[in-house]
């Protein structure tokens, strides 16, 4: 009996970034006693991890003092203003030639444990997997791992982007792996989300976000019966747009969100905090928008295609919005079932900001019940004749 060779999984810890949103760096920013990166390097000490590499760019000699980076590889990525690419790459390039696959950290999620690190390296040795991604609920999160298999194709990416760019490429290779732990969707990208964290936090911001993400149960707030219902998924300016035309037009607006309350979201009546939406009333008129900027379209499309959705809109370019069709007919999706998906969002208005936008999707969703009320009215008079 051949003995298997257990492989051997690296870190990347991604901390060049300039921090603009932030206005100062986010790396260095203190929750409690540490700073962020200090509690994202203790993270990844704590796990079972062969080998950690920090990628530093802007204020790499200002972390340098301030953080404490024992046990550490530091490289430093001089491109880093050309964007995330760049460092992903830097990072993967100097993991050791032994290194059989990467997990990819952020320095602005604090709260991933260690735990469950160690939980998608146990998934990737068991899987053979080629990328495998943890869920929460329902919702894709950070960290991803790579297999070694796909280096060459992350390290040839350029701009801001990141490994999502290539999932499209290893659809059959990826393995989702859920996990009871909200800190994978947790990121530090602005002030705003700092301040949010020190407003609840006190003297241990963590601990009591992650108390008010933990909701067991409680998924879905409000009852609003006999209308018709708009679900939006995502948080962005069109999503937030298009629930206060819905809420105007008397739709029941329901938002999906980890993480939101209903008071952070004007104009929805109720929030799901689960990627279930069989947690949500029995309705024959609901219609489905995705703005998620790509964090949990596929799932989330998927969801509303099982659910008999009446309308399916995806808010995303063309090419992402092949690769989710793609994937979901391999998940065995039919092409009937696919053609009810809407890739490009809307009427075509010529719409341009987030408020054009939402207002273009809302007029297709307005003409397409139209459509379906005049169809059953049509098949009712029919009937009646007979």
């Amino acid at each position: 009996m051949e003995l298997q060779v257990k492989k051997s999984i690296g870190a990347v810890i991604l901390a060049a970034g300039m921090s603009s949103r932030m206005g100062e760096p986010k790396q260095l920013l203190r929750l409690g006693e540490k700073t962020l990166l200090g509690q994202v390097l203790d993270n990844a000490r704590s796990a079972a991890l062969d080998e950690i590499v920090l990628v530093l760019g802007a204020a790499a000699e200002s972390i340098r003092q301030q953080v404490d980076l024992s046990k550490i590889k530091v490289v430093i990525n001089s491109s880093y203003q050309q964007g995330m690419g760049t460092s992903l790459g830097a990072g993967l390039t100097a993991l050791e030639p032994a290194i059989n696959a990467a997990l990819i950290l952020l320095a602005d999620q604090p709260f991933v444990r260690p735990a469950t690190l160690d939980r998608i390296c146990a998934e990737y040795r068991r899987s053979h997997a080629q990328i495998v991604i943890p869920l929460y609920n329902g919702f894709r999160g950070n960290p991803v791992l790579l297999d070694r298999s796909v280096f060459p194709e992350v390290t040839a990416l350029s701009g801001d982007v990141g490994c999502r760019a290539i999932f499209g490429n290893h659809l059959e290779g990826i393995v989702k792996l859920p996990v009871d732990d909200v800190g994978i969707l947790l990121d530090i990208d602005s002030k705003a989300d700092f301040d949010k964290l020190q407003r609840v936090g006190g003297s241990t911001p963590g601990k009591s976000l992650l108390g008010l993400a933990d909701l067991e149960g409680r998924e879905v707030v409000g009852d609003k019966a006999a209308r018709p219902e708009l679900v939006i998924l995502g948080q962005e300016p069109v999503a937030l747009a298009l629930a206060q035309l819905g809420a105007l037009l008397n739709f029941t607006v329901t938002a999906v969100d980890p993480l939101l309350r209903v008071t952070d979201f004007p104009g929805a009546d109720r929030l799901l905090r689960r990627l279930d939406f069989s947690c949500l009333p029995q309705s024959s008129e609901r219609y489905v928008v995705i703005a998620s900027k790509g964090r949990f379209d596929e799932e989330a499309v998927e969801q509303a295609l099982h659910t008999g959705s009446a309308y399916v809109a995806l808010v995303a370019n063309k090419k992402r919005g092949q690769e989710v069709l793609r994937s979901l007919e391999m998940k065995g999706c039919s092409e009937e079932m696919l053609s009810r998906v809407q890739v490009r969002a809307g009427i075509d208005i010529g719409a341009d900001t987030p408020q054009e936008i939402a207002l273009s999707i809302m007029a297709a969703i307005v003409q397409e019940r139209r459509r379906a009320i005049r169809s059953r009215g049509e098949i009712l008079s029919t009937s009646t004749r007979e």
